[in-house]
């Protein structure tokens, strides 16, 4: 039933476009096969035959024609059609070279669910498939009338017992009503006919709903796809993994970039899922970032003795400046921030596009050669310098918006900073603003690449997704992603929006595409580092005298403490344990991007989510004048 296949294949629906768009985006990403979705076919301007010569033409194969909707246990007439219909179905099959075809369980309300009858249906109808040479695959719908579970649809794969006829697995199918994954353990892997994968956010709703709005890519949900395609592998099933995905926002998405994450969602998952079982795979493992090793940002003349003056109001000490370059380093306790001021190469084009900004980051990881044969294994590019290849004093990878990651070994941190910088005579920097090290870093990216960047991150990294958030702007809604390592050593939030007016999107309204807006540093007492950038004069955010007087009511907090931070512009939250989380935000430099002092106590794992609309509010008071200095 499932002889070796072609690994990855994807079903039109899930991309945008006519049907030929959709196949070459299909084929330009890499996969060797194709579902042919029924609509498609059906609204396209092609005959069967033509999309078969343009299948040839891109090296794809037809891998399932779908969907056969409510055929097994019709009464009188309905089963005669439903054999007609089949038979036709059949004969497009042929032309289009499709040997296998998705027969999804009946929501007809005629449909009767006689086992006995469905049975019978499935063996006449496979004899028929059979002389055609085709393999019926048989799938049940978590909303189907009568089967509605995998473990129902094998129960009558089974009692047919015909060579012809196979079960299709849908992970979303089967996830969305938590059916155990190790009942797929009583499948046969040869009786396996085909695989469809799709992941999912965690929704309470109508499963019809979101099956048909919300369906994501693996590794882009909180379904457990790996552990669900982990036991359709221990069956010995060696046939395709294929996408089959309906959601909104990729039908507004350009078709290459759906196919080009989709595919490396595929090899994501299937390597994740052979871990499982300690199956060989073909890539390293993911490394896990230890931490956030600098921040990089460009910015040339005027703008870079601004920004380094910024710096040095924020606590931040001039430490370094680059043997070879225009690039000073500064730093404060366990950060460093880099400023690029070199008129040719990355930093300057990434300044053309985008202005003064954050242009990379740089993380410690404990085996970069291996994160670079993983990133190559996922179709995730290098970088490498036009007319100077091998010339970087650390390897790096495309990342976000355009923006770079530099990868270093954990052992040669203090050797690559000495190697690559002079030292300075700074001073001691502000007393008492000490910052631990970076907590988080938070990207603003458009809405279709929202969910790219999290497969990115969890793909490469191995990140984890937090819960989702929705948070209120006062001019609209951003939706919010946080991932962070397993030790929550290296975190990052992704964030989005439709609203064309929240701070969000003027911010990439600003360039020509996503990036940093946003980096958060760990201290160990957020008074003292409050009071000493007040001393030396920092820009920081008013936060409304309303916040605090509600705190007061929400917290056991004392008048006292209230009293502080409200005058020192504190946020607090605290979780359903008791852990609390205080935060002090600066105000924006040129309104793109700011910075956020936090301190966590007894285990504070979130981000302050219930302040986030307060902070937007402030922000979004210091917009009036649009000068080139002015900052939010």
């Amino acid at each position: 039933m499932s002889p070796t296949l072609p690994q990855n294949a994807i079903a039109t629906v899930s991309l945008r476009g006519t049907l030929e768009e959709k196949l070459k985006a299909a084929a330009v990403a890499g996969f060797a096969g194709v579902e042919i979705f029924e609509n498609d076919l059906i609204g396209s301007a092609l005959a069967p035959y033509e999309v078969r010569a343009m299948l040839d033409d891109l090296g794809l194969a037809c891998m399932l024609y779908q969907p056969f909707r409510d055929f097994e246990g019709m009464p009188g007439d309905l089963r005669r059609r439903a054999f007609d219909r089949a038979k036709a179905k059949f004969d497009l099959m042929d032309e289009l070279g499709a040997d296998r075809i998705l027969i999804c369980s009946s929501c007809h309300p005629a449909a009767l669910g006689e086992r006995e009858r469905i049975v019978d249906d499935f063996r006449e109808l496979g004899d028929i498939a059979q002389q055609r040479g085709i393999i019926l695959g048989y799938e049940a719908l978590a909303w189907g009338r009568h089967v509605n579970d995998h473990r129902d649809a094998w129960a009558i794969v089974e009692a047919v017992d015909h060579p012809h006829v196979g079960i299709i697995l849908d992970s979303f199918h089967s996830l969305s009503r938590n059916i155990p994954n190790d009942s797929i353990r009583a499948i046969t892997g040869d009786k396996i006919a085909f695989v469809q994968l799709a992941d999912a956010p965690l929704l309470d709703m109508d499963l019809l709903y979101w099956s048909r709005h919300f369906r994501n890519l693996p590794g882009q949900g909180g379904l457990d796809v790996e552990g669900f395609v982990a036991e359709i592998l221990r069956t010995g099933y060696d046939g395709p993994l294929s996408l089959e995905i309906f959601n909104d926002r990729f039908r507004s998405n350009a078709a290459r970039l759906v196919a080009e994450d989709g595919c490396r969602s595929l090899d994501y998952v299937r390597d994740a899922a052979k871990r499982l079982i300690d199956q060989p795979t073909d890539m390293p493992a993911p490394q896990p970032v230890l931490s956030a090793e600098f921040v990089e940002f460009t910015a040339d003349g005027r703008d870079a003795a601004r920004l380094g003056s910024n710096f040095a109001t924020l606590g931040f000490t001039l430490v370094g400046e680059h043997r070879h370059k225009k690039v000073t380093r500064w730093r404060q306790g366990g950060v460093n921030l880099v400023i690029n001021a070199e008129p040719k190469g990355f930093a300057s084009a990434y300044r053309a596009a985008q202005g003064t900004a954050i242009c990379a980051i740089g993380v410690r990881v404990k085996d970069k050669a291996a994160v670079l044969a993983r990133a190559a294994a996922l179709g995730i590019k290098a970088y490498s310098p036009e007319g100077r290849p091998g010339r970087l004093a650390m390897p790096a990878l495309r990342g976000v918006g355009g923006s770079l990651v530099y990868l270093i070994d954990a052992d040669e941190v203090e050797g690559l900073w000495a190697r690559e910088f002079h030292a300075t005579d700074g001073d001691a920097g502000v007393v008492g603003a000490d910052a631990r090290s970076i907590d988080h870093l938070a990207a603003v990216v458009h809405n279709d690449e929202f969910l790219s960047w999290q497969l990115y991150w969890r793909a490469l990294f191995g990140l984890e997704a937090r819960a989702a958030q929705d948070v209120i702007d006062p001019s609209g809604l951003v939706h919010s992603q946080a991932l962070q390592s397993a030790d929550g050593a290296f975190r990052v939030t992704i964030n989005a929006t439709d609203a064309r007016e929240t701070l969000s999107a003027r911010f990439l309204d600003h360039g020509i595409g996503g990036g940093y807006q946003h980096v958060a540093l760990i201290t160990d007492d957020i008074f003292a580092t409050a009071q000493a950038l007040r001393d030396e004069g920092a820009a920081m955010l008013d936060i409304p005298v309303n916040y605090h007087a509600d705190l007061a009511a929400r917290f056991d907090l004392d008048d006292a403490m209230i009293a502080r931070m409200a005058d020192l512009g504190i946020l607090y939250d605290e979780d359903s344990d008791g852990a609390g989380f205080w935060q002090l935000y600066s105000r924006a430099f040129d309104k793109l991007f700011f910075f956020e002092f936090v301190q966590r106590a007894n285990g504070y794992a979130g981000y302050g989510a219930p302040n986030a609309g307060v902070r937007l509010a402030a922000q979004n008071r210091f917009r009036p004048e649009a000068t080139p200095t002015a900052t939010l």
